[in-house]
């Protein structure tokens, strides 16, 4: 006995150096997968430039879209079967081989198969970030680590687009994809040499049938909801089609599943009340969340007149508060284990902050939209790390990797619905309005882009005017819109139980909603901690 106490003290003396540098490394390859739109959508105009393709620019980002949602899941499986170090690795390298044959691209077909490579790589570098750090850190210590998740989550909303206009302007475009190979390189050497996990050895086969039917329906949804509405009607032949090929696959999915020796997403793990509530609360955070970055800036540069190369400082107010608060919240349920008042303080949050960026008009000052920002970003920040927290804390060990893959998913594919549904109802808003007040023909000459700030000054002052009434509008229905799903997310939180975390120490008990039985052991901190000693001791 007194040798494990002498062990366990030494492993508790290297545990704090040794997560702060196996946790660099994981933020260095989550802030890879974040970064990457980002600074590729400041670069688009140059890239349709010199490769032609305009036509298929879209294509572009649907591609790494798509890959990344359909192989989000079965990186997590994999993970699970034959070891997460492993498959995060290898998550890294196919991401990083992405990047440079997407820098090689030489016209708009080979750029486009070049991303879908880079986004199934990405697919497996968000999953591997959030299971690693279940797998080491106990979920009641792990609140101490959301602030730094949440940094990098603004670093690159913010960084972004200034990085990428940067890059494109002085060194070419081609380095917007070059830039990820020394960050991937820095996050490969440093996960290899710290990194220190148990392996695992498959007791079955992948559910090779579950998989495909599982990207079938991943592949439709996110068509529908890229395409409705735009390049497609909603109620057209191709987007009806592609619903029932969704609704098909899904039933035949969920059916596969229950067969599966071992399923790429196990079922059981929705049997949880808490892991439930927090893939519905997730997929409304990635509903509200993408929305309002998408929309924020272009109510900005077109009606309040801000430069379009600060479009990533615009989301200053709201970044902030989400870091900041995500960090005291995350403090507060380390040193208390308490967590319930934080997904429903989040969700009436939301709703707040989506329900007065709804009331911005062509009189709100850039001071007050910034403070509603901060609102909905507060209440962003009460959700965001929360919901993968008691996800995890919902489901066993084994099953680590499914549940940090599904919660990812459910929140990219909320994340899709919202810019979808809020950019089909704001196009609609924006084109009925500007025909109200303009006339038809006026309108389609002057509402078929979006405009920015340089291309308004050059307009006729009431063609402006009614472009920017119009831009407002549309925004009041977007966030509208998204007020309304986020009372969904707030009534959804008063339902989560508090289940203690697992690691709590004495004070924990066994969970009562319904999770596994394998949590009561692990919520009485039975090998949680022990765990995370001996994976990064040296």
């Amino acid at each position: 006995m007194g040798d494990v106490t002498n062990k366990a003290e030494t492993s508790e003396e290297v545990k704090p150096r040794s997560v702060r540098v196996v946790l660099m490394a994981l933020m260095i390859a989550m802030l890879l997968a974040m970064l990457d739109n980002m600074i590729i959508g400041t670069a688009m105009p140059t890239i349709v430039g010199e490769l032609g393709g305009l036509e298929h620019l879209s294509w572009v980002v649907t591609a790494y879209t798509l890959a990344t949602a359909a192989s989000t899941p079965i990186w997590g499986k994999i993970g699970d079967m034959y070891g997460r170090k492993g498959a995060f690795l290898t998550s890294i390298v196919i991401f990083l081989i992405g990047s440079a044959l997407s820098g090689m691209a030489q016209d708009m077909g080979q750029l486009i198969g070049f991303r879908a490579v880079q986004g199934l790589g990405a697919g497996g570098l968000m999953v591997g970030v959030m299971a690693i750090i279940g797998d080491l850190i106990p979920p009641r210590e792990r609140g101490k680590y959301q602030g730094m998740m949440a940094g990098v989550m603004a670093l690159a909303m913010i960084g972004g687009p200034l990085v990428g206009g940067t890059i494109t302007d002085h060194m070419g475009w081609r380095w917007s994809f070059y830039i990820n190979l020394p960050l991937g390189a820095v996050a490969l050497a440093m996960v290899t040499a710290v990194l220190h996990l148990p392996k695992k050895r498959a007791k079955g086969k992948i559910d090779y049938l579950g998989a495909a039917l599982l990207t079938l329906a991943i592949t439709s949804t996110v068509l529908v909801t890229t395409w409705g509405g735009t390049e497609y009607a909603w109620g057209s032949a191709e987007i009806l089609g592609l619903i029932a090929v969704g609704v098909l696959s899904t039933a035949a999915f969920l059916y596969a599943e229950t067969k599966a020796a071992e399923p790429v997403m196990p079922l059981h793990i929705f049997r949880s009340r808490n892991f439930t509530l927090m893939s519905v609360i997730g997929f409304l955070v990635g509903f509200a969340m993408f929305g309002g970055v998408l929309y924020l800036p272009l109510f900005q540069q077109s009606v309040q007149g801000a430069s379009a190369t600060n479009s990533g400082l615009l989301l200053l107010p709201m970044l902030l508060s989400m870091m900041l608060v995500s960090l005291i919240a995350g403090r507060i349920t380390t040193s208390s284990g308490k967590y319930k008042m934080f997904p429903i303080m989040g969700g009436a949050l939301m709703v707040v902050g989506m329900f007065l960026l709804a009331q911005m008009d062509t009189g709100t000052s850039r001071l007050m939209s910034g403070v509603y920002m901060g609102i909905l970003g507060a209440g962003l920040g009460f959700l965001m790390q929360i919901t993968m927290l008691v996800a995890q804390n919902s489901v066993d060990m084994k099953d680590m990797g499914v549940a940090s893959s599904s919660a990812t998913l459910f929140r990219t594919l909320g994340g899709s619905f919202g810019v979808a549904l809020m950019g089909s109802l704001f196009t609609t808003q924006v084109t009925n309005t500007m025909a109200d007040r303009l006339g038809p023909e006026a309108a389609g000459a002057a509402g078929s882009a979006q405009l920015d700030a340089a291309s308004l000054a050059k307009l006729p002052e009431a063609i402006r005017e009614a472009y920017q009434y119009a831009v407002a509008a549309g925004t009041h229905s977007a966030f509208l819109l998204g007020a309304g799903v986020a009372v969904l997310g707030f009534v959804a939180a008063w339902f989560v139980k508090e289940v203690p975390l697992k690691g709590a120490g004495p004070a924990a008990k066994a969970p009562a909603d319904g999770a596994s039985e394998g949590d009561a052991g692990a919520a009485t901190g039975d090998g949680g901690p022990a765990r995370a000693h001996e994976a990064l001791a040296h």
